[in-house]
């Protein structure tokens, strides 16, 4: 059979089961996945379009509005300092998802390739690879992000950073047992003995068909992900005040939750939503790849 042919049948396996067969039907009849997919593009858009959408500058400290309940004036109340809670809130959706967002990234493209190299090659490669995932893989990811974060320092970037380094075990375990599911596949042994080099084969026919576990993966990681950050921000390892971020507003509720609990309330409810929102797609996603 020649190349082209197995090209056509066998390289864009996710993506065929997504648009022609029974993946996307799956999915667009299950409205717990789409109740997930509306929240986190609600969030989305209230992140983007945050500075439209707001009437106070959520970095503005005014004392003559000190924890003022929620109201016609102030939306959502106020915190310690008189800031709006609403406009930090918006604005705490921005540094929570692109936290998210950048961290998964950081993760898939370290943590891909080298479970990529680790399956397809094996031998030594695969056991220094493997070993050196588990050894991390033994630190809780929490707390290995709470170490990397506070020797890289305190601020968003470094928080991303360190957040998207403990992901990348869950990558390179995932990818690599995907890789040694497919590696020994028909089509991989026909584009091998026709001559196709090994980085022909991992980008052409192993990655694409090993897609959709990796992408369920990153909804998930990405729910983990706004959880760690708003970890770090909590204990300062974060987002850095004046900056608003969820992890943050919880922080400086915490001394106020008897008299202000509107200030707790919000943010963390603002947490729970956004976390449930990426399982139930995660989820969904996983039901409608499922061949089972």
């Amino acid at each position: 059979m020649s190349t082209s042919i197995y090209t056509k049948q066998f390289r864009w396996t996710f993506f065929s089961r997504w648009l022609d067969n029974r993946a996307w039907k799956k999915f667009s009849k299950n409205p717990v996945g789409w109740f997930g997919l509306s929240i986190i593009i609600i969030f989305v858009l209230l992140a983007v379009f945050a500075p439209l959408l707001v009437n106070y500058d959520p970095t503005k400290t005014n004392w003559l509005a000190v924890r003022q309940a929620p109201s016609l004036e102030y939306w959502f109340g106020t915190d310690e300092i008189g800031r709006d809670i609403y406009s930090r809130l918006l604005y705490g959706a921005r540094a929570s998802l692109m936290a998210g967002f950048f961290s998964v990234v950081i993760a898939f493209i370290i943590g891909v390739p080298l479970g990529m190299i680790a399956g397809y090659f094996g031998g030594k490669l695969d056991s220094i690879i493997s070993r050196c995932s588990e050894a991390l893989m033994a630190i809780p990811s929490l707390i290995l992000a709470i170490s990397l974060a506070a020797v890289l320092g305190a601020n968003l970037t470094n928080a991303m950073i360190a957040i998207g380094i403990a992901n990348v075990p869950l990558f390179v375990r995932l990818t690599r047992g995907q890789v040694l599911s497919v590696k020994y596949m028909e089509y991989v042994e026909a584009a091998y003995s026709i001559g196709v080099s090994h980085m022909g084969i991992l980008f052409k026919y192993i990655l694409p068909n090993i897609l959709a576990p990796l992408f369920i993966q990153v909804t998930l990681s990405l729910a983990s992900a706004i959880i760690a950050e708003s970890s770090l921000s909590f204990l300062g390892l974060g987002q850095q005040a004046p900056d608003p971020s969820w992890g943050s507003m919880l922080n400086a509720a915490k001394g106020f939750l008897t008299q202000s609990p509107w200030m707790a309330i919000l943010p963390g409810l603002s947490i729970f939503t956004i976390v449930l929102a990426f399982n139930l797609f995660g989820d969904a996603l996983r039901d409608a790849f499922d061949p089972k």
